[in-house]
């Protein structure tokens, strides 16, 4: 995934933009970027982040950096902002976004006689592709209604111009952009938490497919209205976002207790305590302790000074160690004990496992898992998660296959938790993970907690329903 910020202000912004982008961080691994306008004049800087946190790569560029406007980025793709001369002026433009069709749209674009000059790894950066789509226009809400018309995927974006930011949700709205503000100052920010410190207040949330421009002297100016249709992704209260975020006016931290609490109230497994696999299994854990009425304890603990962040490496031996590294198990709390562990999800089912082995090597006497979504069946097609490339690397795929006799099929039955086919395959994924018992939230659980109706959820992860193309 990524996350972006942008700031319009009376005053000099960079300070502003470099904390709030920083609160990004739990968003992108990979890149990481700020670019402001002083009048006509841009200043940019870009870094790779992979082996360095956000904020010392940044510290020692701000003195370069001036104006009263600014976007910056945390991405988990390719190098941005970029930065555009085009008949619209001159803009920098950040982006939140997953093209599933970008080989074609490039190939448009060469057609046209435009060119690209990022090649970062040897392919097209897509938020250049998008710059060059956007340009296609005969202004910014033609060219960003060429992006919506012409994407398969997702994707938001902040156009940073001299004066303003121009923030564009995605059609279906499944990555959110909020509003701040601080009497004339505005924030924009793909996470609500990210400006609050910075005495920024919620304003609003940009609705789906919503163009706005926001200006220091104009305020919030809607350039194009929302459409009526959204469908958010589920998956950003029960993993993404950070705790005390805020999509469509709903904290995260309350979904994820809801799910736990839900949970607790109809299980029937003993346990001595409930703990949870941190950090994004916390809130679901104490809601579970509350709906089964037992106590919350921490079990295993994530050693956060070196180890702080949440996503993982590519490589899967790498992926395994940095598992293990992060986690510290507590064997006085742990031994002869029978513990519920709670947990957000099970994508590939390795680190879990891993994890559990831990668990019994440090004397737990029984490992149940309960998992605060329902299984994943299906690799998302709108956002960036996790890093698997195909759904045969979710586990729950793999074992669909292997009940299905090598082939994956019936997937319909494998959705709704009431079939004995649903039953089967939990059975089997509690075996490959090693635990005394498993079990997930249902779809039901997911839209009660959340408090959102069903069609206004993106939930094709877990029953390949969603609205739009892929």
């Amino acid at each position: 995934m990524s996350g972006f910020f942008g700031v319009v202000s009376e005053h000099p912004c960079v300070t502003d933009l470099f904390y709030g982008t920083d609160y990004h961080s739990h968003l992108g691994t990979k890149r990481a970027g700020l670019a402001t306008f002083e009048g006509n004049d841009a200043h940019q800087n870009i870094h790779n982040i992979e082996n360095s946190h956000f904020r010392p790569k940044f510290a020692k560029d701000l003195d370069e950096m001036r104006g009263n406007v600014g976007i910056g980025i945390i991405s988990d793709t390719e190098a941005q902002p970029v930065m555009v001369n085009s008949h619209l002026g001159r803009f920098a433009i950040a982006t939140v976004s997953k093209i599933n069709n970008i080989d074609e749209l490039e190939q448009d674009c060469l057609s046209r006689h435009q060119q690209f000059t990022d090649l970062s790894r040897g392919r097209t950066n897509p938020t250049e592709l998008i710059a060059l789509l956007i340009s296609q226009g005969k202004d910014f809400v033609s060219g960003i209604e060429n992006v919506y018309n012409r994407v398969k995927g997702s994707c938001n974006m902040l156009i940073l111009t001299p004066d303003g930011v121009i923030a564009a949700r995605d059609r279906y709205g499944r990555t959110p952009i909020v509003i701040g503000r601080r009497g004339n100052d505005y924030a924009l920010a793909s996470e609500s938490h990210s400006y609050v410190n910075l005495g920024y207040e919620t304003c609003r949330f940009v609705g789906p497919g919503e163009i706005v421009k926001v200006s220091v002297d104009g305020g919030i100016k809607v350039m194009r209205p929302a459409e009526e249709k959204l469908q958010i992704c589920s998956f950003l209260w029960i993993y993404y976002g950070y705790p005390c975020t805020e999509y469509e006016g709903i904290n995260a931290e309350e979904v994820r207790y809801e799910l736990g609490r839900l949970m607790g109230q109809r299980d029937d497994v003993h346990a001595d305590f409930v703990s949870p696999i941190p950090d994004s299994g916390i809130g679901m854990a104490l809601g579970y302790s509350n709906g089964r009425q037992i106590p919350y304890k921490r079990g295993l603990l994530k050693y956060t000074p070196t180890w702080s962040r949440s996503f993982m490496p590519v490589n899967q031996a790498d992926r395994a160690l940095v598992a293990r590294m992060k986690l510290i198990a507590s064997r006085s709390v742990l031994q002869g004990k029978e513990v519920v562990f709670c947990d957000d999800s099970i994508v590939r089912g390795t680190q879990l496992r891993d994890n559990v082995k831990m668990l019994y090597d440090y004397g737990a006497r029984k490992v149940h898992v309960r998992i605060s979504c329902p299984p994943l069946v299906h690799g998302c097609p709108f956002l960036n998660f996790s890093e698997s490339k195909t759904d045969r690397e979710l586990i729950t795929r793999r074992v669909i296959e292997e009940l299905e006799g090598g082939t994956v099929r019936n997937l319909e039955a494998y959705h709704d938790h009431t079939t004995p086919e649903y039953q089967r395959m939990v059975e089997v994924i509690r075996q490959h993970i090693g635990v005394d018992s498993l079990a997930f939230n249902t779809i039901d659980d997911v839209c009660q907690a959340i408090g959102l109706p069903r069609e206004s959820l993106c939930l094709h992860c877990f029953d390949a329903s969603s609205c739009g193309d892929k």
